[in-house]
């Protein structure tokens, strides 16, 4: 019996007033004896009475609560039993100890005690390394949640590893909804067609608008196929409206329109080509128009005839297997350099930069922009942390000059002379991390951006002023055309234009890849202005050494897809990189090679890969899967792993791309 029972209120209070009785009766016996008898009688047979109550209450007090505990037992287990839940208990051994009938209904099976249980869910995690654990039980410090699918049934398992037990959740019908909620959530893109003034050029306006009209009709057709709502917004714009699955359906086709309609003109002197741009993922239609016309700049960026597609956090590109179309209107050239001229007449001081290890291409272009701010008395600087052998003759030749040589200045030095009225422009690379310091991009408060290559996931979006064109061979060539309309009697001195003339012999491989009209008329002037090509021979000149450690590389190069060579060095063999991206130029001249890559480690000791193409193959895709970027015909990538391990993945990465698309145009 317990205590709090024993020691009931109303039981003191009996007590007390037997005794209250017994003295009273006391009393009476002295007084009257006879009476105070009979009166002891009676207080004796009271006393009995509730004595024998009280035991009789305690007595079934107990036997209730014993037949309400063994009620309890017995509806116990059947309770557990079969309860809407599945529990699991299990050994040290993960060998099922016991499980409730939802288990067994669960797996069809009468019982499952003495079953492994890393067999019946294999997802279910035993060991966690120590950092895990640590992360874990910050965040979940009781028990272990995932997801579970058997058949068509889902299940929520929680796992409670210290106590060895499971729970099962059935959530179908949730995730049923969940998935069908995925399904239908709205995605916006945009479709433009990005070189229709190209491909119309000399068309009369019967033959233009038959062409749209073709166009127009392919589109629609595809559309249909693809459940995608399409709007018609001008000659060369559409709106598309779809859900999430009919996104994933035309990811999984690669977006064939884009070879439709490249196939469709094929026969015109410049075949037109599609760009689009697609986002999903976000609940508000105004960001999802957002990101939409995002990620169509970024597909336009990249030379168009590919789309693009923001998915949450996922950038995804597909096609690009042709080159950018040159544009054949300066107009655009002359708008940047008057609007760069305002920049720079507004600033005290500017500051130009190229990427890290800077090849003749950066340096000319750089110095072209000095000039500019020259013309304009405003004090320039070139940022530059340190030579390099692609570039030491080319600086030998300019520290010659005082003029020139007096505006190279550390990144050190230039953070310390930065100010808010300062500009920054930075020359072939739009990456703030591949600039040679990327904290001056953070801290300068303008920035412009002077590039040839096709826009990657990365970029310096809050710059003032942008000039990406990846038609063009170089960023020398941009800057160039820039500086024939930024000051009428601008005149470069022979030094100068060199400059720019290497930058755009190195990019162009000596004019022979990567080259338009617009970059002979580029050359042309940088000739007429004093441009001495004997002395950029003499630049580009090879150290023999050099060229017999590129012998010895190339001769342990491979074929692999038929047409690509693949050349990876021993292990522990560095190798600069300059030296890497010259190997695999030079496979290129190789009979029936369409596509290069050399694979070797740096003296940074990352592993560098080096690829070229000449246009069949659309190298950038390969090297962006790596983690890289650049051009169609000439892209790169750094990677932190053992040389065996990065050829391993280029390989894998080569594979996949030939099962999904192929790999030749």
């Amino acid at each position: 019996m317990p205590k709090f029972l024993l020691k009931r209120w109303h039981g003191y209070q009996t007590v007390w007033a037997f005794a209250l009785l017994l003295i009273l009766d006391a009393f009476l016996v002295a007084y009257n004896w006879p009476l105070g008898l009979v009166c002891l009688v009676l207080v004796a047979i009271l006393g009995f009475v509730m004595v024998k109550a009280e035991l009789d209450f305690r007595r079934e007090l107990n036997q209730y609560i014993g037949g309400l505990n063994l009620r309890i037992k017995r509806v116990e287990g059947q309770v557990v039993s079969n309860l809407p839940l599945g529990i699991v208990l299990y050994s040290e051994d993960h060998s099922i100890e016991w499980n409730n009938r939802f288990v067994s209904r669960m797996f069809g099976e009468k019982t499952l005690i003495g079953s492994d249980l890393a067999t019946l869910f294999p997802q279910l995690p035993f060991k966690v390394k120590d950092k895990d654990k640590k992360d874990h039980h910050k965040d979940h410090p009781h028990d272990i949640q995932f997801e579970y699918r058997m058949n068509e049934q889902v299940y929520d398992l929680r796992h409670y590893p210290e106590e060895r037990l499971i729970y099962i959740y059935e959530t179908t019908e949730l995730a049923t909804l969940r998935d069908k909620y995925e399904k239908e959530k709205i995605a916006l893109g945009i479709i433009m067609l990005d070189n229709l003034d190209e491909a119309s050029q000399g068309m009369d306006d019967q033959q233009r608008t038959a062409l749209t009209a073709r166009a127009a009709s392919e589109i629609t057709s595809w559309a249909k196929d693809f459940n995608i709502y399409l709007r018609r917004l001008s000659s060369e714009r559409y709106l598309m409206i779809l859900n999430h699955n009919s996104l994933q359906d035309l990811e999984m086709s690669r977006f064939i329109i884009l070879d439709d309609i490249r196939e469709m003109t094929a026969d015109l002197k410049v075949p037109m080509t599609l760009s689009i741009g697609l986002a999903y993922g976000s609940d508000s239609i105004r960001e999802l128009g957002e990101l939409a016309q995002s990620s169509l700049d970024m597909a336009l960026g990249r030379g168009g005839d590919q789309a693009a597609v923001k998915a949450g956090q996922r950038l995804s590109f597909y096609g690009g297997k042709t080159n950018a179309v040159e544009k054949r209107t300066r107009v655009r050239a002359r708008v940047i350099a008057h609007a760069l001229r305002d920049l720079m007449q507004e600033s005290d001081q500017v500051f130009i930069m190229g990427h890290k290890i800077p090849d003749m291409d950066a340096i000319g272009a750089s110095i072209g922009i000095w000039k500019a701010a020259n013309l304009y008395h405003v004090d320039a600087y070139i940022v530059l942390d340190e030579s390099n052998p692609s570039i030491e003759r080319l600086m030998e030749q300019v520290y010659k000059d005082e003029q020139v040589g007096a505006s190279f200045i550390t990144p050190e030095e230039a953070q310390q002379m930065i100010t808010e009225h300062s500009l920054l422009v930075v020359v072939d690379t739009h990456k703030a991390s591949m600039t040679i310091e990327p904290r001056l991009v953070q801290e300068a408060s303008r920035v412009v951006v002077v590039d040839h290559h096709r826009r990657g996931e990365e970029f310096i979006n809050d710059a003032v002023l942008i000039y990406l064109e990846p038609y063009a061979s170089s960023a020398a060539e941009l800057v160039t055309e820039l500086l024939q309309y930024i000051h009428d009697k601008l005149q470069l001195r022979p030094l100068e234009a060199t400059a720019l003339l290497a930058g755009i012999t190195v990019d162009t491989k000596h004019f022979a890849i990567h080259t338009g009209s617009r970059t002979f008329e580029a050359a042309g002037y940088l000739r007429r202005s004093g441009a001495d090509s004997i002395l950029v021979q003499r630049l580009l000149k090879e150290d023999l050494q050099e060229y017999i450690a590129k012998a010895e590389i190339i001769k342990h190069a491979k074929m692999i897809h038929g047409h690509i060579a693949v050349a990876v060095t021993e292990e522990g063999q560095i190798i600069s990189q300059l030296l890497i991206a010259q190997v695999a130029d030079s496979l290129l001249n190789m009979t029936d090679v369409v596509a290069s890559f050399v694979v070797s480690e740096r003296p940074d000791g990352l592993i560098g890969i080096s690829a070229r193409s000449l246009g069949k193959m659309n190298v950038q895709v390969v090297m962006e899967r790596l983690g890289g970027g650049g051009h169609l015909t000439n892209a790169a990538v750094q990677l932190d792993m053992p040389i065996r391990e990065a050829e391993s993945r280029l390989l894998d990465v080569l594979s996949e791309i030939e099962k999904e698309e192929g790999l030749f145009e």
